[in-house]
């Protein structure tokens, strides 16, 4: 089983008003295995023209869709989930194969990004306004929600199924139609999500994938189109600042899911063993190729070397390998400039004075691949601190006291996800109001949450994806006056 199998022969083409074909001009581009750098297949490398085809096609439908019974909206959705669920092992092969995670981790990511489309069924039918009564008398205040219209997703190679799901889910039961373009690392995923909702039953037009490798030019034709009213990116900050831009002249509306440099903040009076647990999940989710992955972990001095070696034993325990294969915690990294990049890191807090608890060498043979690390006594302003590492390695710098903690934890232009342990109720309150970031985990590893909206503030983006704030990033309001004589 690789997962291949979820896609037909003629499915690894562009899938544009319900129809899958070539690329305008036949181009197609390689998908690649970053465990030994092998083709797996190749897709259709979409054109311009391609693109606004694509957009042709959402624009077109658009006013049906939204006129679609929310009920049915939801049912699409809920019946998409009950497919994807039951691919389970499929999908996550599939996942596996184009990026490089573990089998078993990307199971978890399908019953995560398939949860988007449940929870996502059940808020189509809740969509409402208010009525109400002017102050003043004389009139009644009537507001109506209604879909944005057209939407653009840009989505990441890092989790191919759930940042699809993330943004699909609510759009579809908002009645947005959309565009596509999934990252040109892992276009597989995409491809077998779009076939599963056509089989579900959601009509031609509504969805549509372009994939290609011309991601500048694709974006900024069709934000360019003042018939695009949408666009939601999961990516990096520069990208994002560009696509903030180019959204001007239309005055498009925005979700941004941008860089992280989260920090794991660990109290002398936290249980250490609850941090180290807590920090293979915040680390090593995704093998640290994550906006929400722990970036910088700030120990207290008092316990910095207990949770050192205690987090070093479990990191050096790990094995690095191939995805699919049994017995293997940790895949490759998604290319060979991910590797260089954090070699490089790693290379720099060492001259910096960072001593290696356990890693830091990249291993020899094929694929990309890069061990779980562990670095003490890092220094506050090192480059490992400062840029985000998308990589398996955890840098520790010590702090004295809970003000020092805050004022390293906010030093950063980013503001994503944060991580605290502590078992001090009012610290913790402390912390939740002080921190700047857009999530808190509390004793946790884990904050993502279909129920939850997910988002972050600074140069972290804007807007939130998830729980009942989510499907709001695909509504406007209308406001209708009413007099009443």
């Amino acid at each position: 089983m690789n997962g291949l199998d979820l896609l037909g022969p003629d499915q690894r083409g562009l899938f544009i008003g319900g129809t899958w074909r070539e690329a305008e001009d036949d181009a197609r581009f390689d998908v690649i295995d970053p465990a030994d750098g092998s083709v797996i297949t190749d897709v259709a490398d979409g054109s311009i023209p391609d693109a606004v085809e694509a957009l042709d096609a959402a624009v077109a439908v658009q006013a049906d869709w939204a006129a679609t019974p929310p009920r049915e909206r939801g049912e699409i959705l809920r019946r998409a989930f009950e497919l994807i669920t039951a691919r389970a092992d499929d999908f996550a092969h599939l996942m596996s194969l184009e990026m490089g995670k573990t089998v078993k981790e990307a199971k978890g990511e399908v019953a995560y990004g398939a949860e988007f489309f449940r929870w996502y069924a059940e808020e189509a039918v809740r969509i409402h306004g208010r009525w109400m009564q002017a102050p003043a008398g004389g009139s009644r205040l009537l507001t109506i929600k209604k879909p944005v219209g057209p939407c653009l997703f840009i989505t990441p190679w890092n989790f191919p199924l759930a940042m699809g799901t993330r943004k699909v889910g609510p759009a579809i039961a908002a009645g947005c139609t959309m565009v596509i373009k999934p990252a040109a690392q892992t276009p597989l995923t995409m491809l077998a999500l779009a076939a599963t909702l056509a089989e579900v039953g959601l009509p031609a037009g509504v969805l549509n994938v372009v994939t290609t490798k011309h991601t500048g030019e694709f974006s900024e034709t069709l934000q360019a189109d003042d018939r695009l009213r949408k666009v939601s990116f999961t990516g990096s900050t520069g990208v994002g600042r560009l696509l903030v831009k180019q959204s001007a002249d239309q005055l498009q509306r925005l979700s941004m899911e941008l860089g992280g440099n989260a920090p794991f903040v660990v109290f002398e009076d936290a249980d250490v063993d609850a941090a180290v647990e807590g920090a293979m999940v915040a680390k090593m989710r995704n093998m640290g190729e994550a906006c929400t992955a722990a970036n910088r972990f700030l120990v207290h001095e008092d316990v910095a070397a207990e949770f050192a070696e205690k987090l070093g034993k479990r990191m050096g325990g790990l094995t690095l390998g191939r995805g699919q294969d049994d017995g293997v915690d940790v895949g490759p990294l998604i290319d060979e400039k991910a590797v260089e990049s954090v070699s490089q890191l790693v290379t720099d807090a060492v001259h910096d004075g960072a001593k290696v608890v356990v890693g830091g060498e990249t291993p020899d043979g094929p694929g990309y691949f890069y061990p779980p690390t562990v670095l003490l006594d890092v220094p506050a302003d090192s480059a490992i601190n400062t840029e985000e590492i998308f990589g398996p390695v955890a840098p520790i710098t010590t702090f004295r006291s809970e003000e020092e903690a805050i004022r390293q934890a906010n030093s950063t232009e980013y503001g994503l996800s944060s991580y605290v342990y502590t078992r001090d109720l009012s610290r913790t309150i402390r912390l939740a109001e002080a921190l700047e970031f857009g999530m808190v985990g509390v004793n946790t590893g884990l904050v993502s949450n279909p129920a939850a909206p997910f988002g972050g503030v600074k140069s972290s983006g804007f807007g939130r994806e998830g729980g009942f704030e989510g499907i709001e990033e695909y509504l406007e309001t209308t406001y209708v006056a009413l007099p009443v004589s």
